[in-house]
């Protein structure tokens, strides 16, 4: 599967170059054809768009390839269920919740500043005056 991909990275970078190579309305990396060159500006066409179509098409068959390697190579062949932990069932949205069972302890709605069921209050009292902090202005 590595070799695959150095190849598949191969035929990208290799298709790139094909492409920026080519001679566009916008100029590409090449500045422009000439006639005086070992072959002549039709020719390099051609040869640029074969080669373009051959790494296209190989480029394609190699992604599937890969593609279908990874669908079908690795798989464990039993679920582990090791870390699985069993969730609450949740009703559809908008229902209510399930009521607490008889035998649990009422729930009273603790108000702000108000004491908690069972829980002494804390003394309303001004701290002493060695046990103020000084604010800088």
């Amino acid at each position: 599967m590595t070799f695959l991909l150095v190849v598949h990275g191969l035929l990208a970078l290799a298709l790139v170059g094909v492409i920026l190579l080519q001679k566009s309305e916008g100029g590409g990396l090449t500045g422009g054809g000439s006639a005086g060159g070992l072959v002549s500006a039709r020719g390099a066409a051609d040869l640029l768009s074969r080669t373009t179509a051959v790494l296209a098409t190989l480029f394609i068959i190699s992604s599937l390839g890969l593609a279908w390697l990874a669908g079908h190579s690795n798989r464990p062949q039993t679920i582990d269920t090791s870390l699985a932990r069993e969730s609450a069932p949740v009703g559809p949205l908008g229902s209510m919740p399930a009521a607490p069972p008889s035998n649990a302890p009422p729930i009273a709605p603790v108000l702000p500043g108000a004491a908690a069921p069972g829980v002494p209050a804390a003394p309303a009292t001004a701290p002493a005056a060695d046990q103020t902090v000084p604010v800088a202005r």
